[in-house]
């Protein structure tokens, strides 16, 4: 049988080897998308971040535990660093999700981000759409560790979950990166350290100062992945939050902003990919550079010429 005919039989090796060329092979990607996309669009999207060290992979892996007591199937996107050696993901994350990362309801992937700015990989947003045109009824993004302006989970995410710990800083920080108004669940992980309930308090009071949307504020929740404490409150959360996406096509409207966002991060990318053929093919750069140099042509102008040439 042909790889996307096993894909749509449900064969899990099918969709791994689905996911590795939507990661790997550009030329077969685009083909590829075009089957699966009209298939895709059924599954919950659930993205959790927050700063390195503040328990992601032990949350999502408690989260998950509780979505298969559910009967749900669970897809999960671990974004790791890019292995300096291998130029694959480091794989940490399996060792911090062994209660459920090899039950046959789940599937898991970790992506190397090679050094993608945002918390994900280029390649995240292919690998939700193989998973959900796979029929996962629900997928969790990991972001690697995130600081300010790296927030493209969001942009890829129904509900969004920001995990924070008492050593993650002071509440003012969490604001100045940008965190707090990604947010639609706020956990304070490990709350059993010192500080844990005074950092939630201070959450709590900028939430309550803060302007969100109509009919949603984000719930300040404590817990402890480590010792399975606080997952259920977050279990009923993330539910509300469904059911509020549910009513006045507010999950509609968030769907439409991920994809102005794909559009956009899709026609970065093909610019990118047309000027770096015109750059090193070297005609159009070396004939451009010999301008700029005679001081016939200013930097900008130069760059414009090329654009020219590579949109015809």
């Amino acid at each position: 049988m042909k790889l996307l005919d096993r894909f749509f039989a449900g064969d899990r090796a099918a969709l791994s080897r689905v996911i590795t060329l939507l990661e790997n092979d550009r030329a077969r990607r685009s083909d590829i998308l075009d089957r699966l996309y009209p298939r895709s669009g059924k599954a919950r999207r659930i993205g959790i971040t927050g700063p390195p060290g503040s328990g992601k992979s032990t949350l999502a892996d408690r989260l998950t535990a509780r979505l298969l007591q559910h009967g749900r199937t669970v897809g999960i996107i671990a974004v790791d660093p890019t292995s300096p050696f291998t130029g694959g993901a480091l794989l940490g994350d399996r060792l911090r999700m062994q209660g459920s990362w090899d039950d046959p309801r789940v599937f898991m992937r970790s992506l190397a981000d090679r050094n993608h700015t945002g918390g994900l990989s280029e390649a995240t947003p292919h690998a939700m759409t193989a998973l959900d045109a796979f029929g996962t009824d629900v997928i969790i993004v990991e972001t690697v560790g995130v600081g300010q302006s790296t927030l493209d989970v969001s942009d890829v995410s129904d509900t969004t979950v920001v995990l924070l710990t008492p050593e993650s800083g002071d509440s003012i920080q969490a604001m100045k990166a940008g965190l707090m108004e990604i947010a639609d669940v706020l956990v304070v992980n490990k709350s059993d350290r010192e500080g844990a309930d005074r950092f939630a308090s201070e959450l709590k009071m900028i939430v309550d100062m803060g302007r969100w949307e109509e009919g949603w504020k984000p719930s300040v929740l404590s817990a402890s992945a480590r010792d399975d404490t606080g997952i259920d409150d977050l279990y009923e959360r993330l539910g509300a939050h469904g059911d509020y996406l549910a009513g006045e096509g507010r999950l509609q409207a968030r769907r439409l902003r991920q994809g102005r966002s794909a559009i956009e991060k899709a026609l970065a990318e093909l610019w990118q990919g047309r000027l770096t053929a015109l750059r090193e093919s070297g005609d159009a750069m070396d004939r451009l550079s010999e301008r700029v140099a005679r001081r016939e042509l200013t930097p900008l102008a130069a760059a414009r010429e090329m654009m020219e040439e590579a949109a015809d």
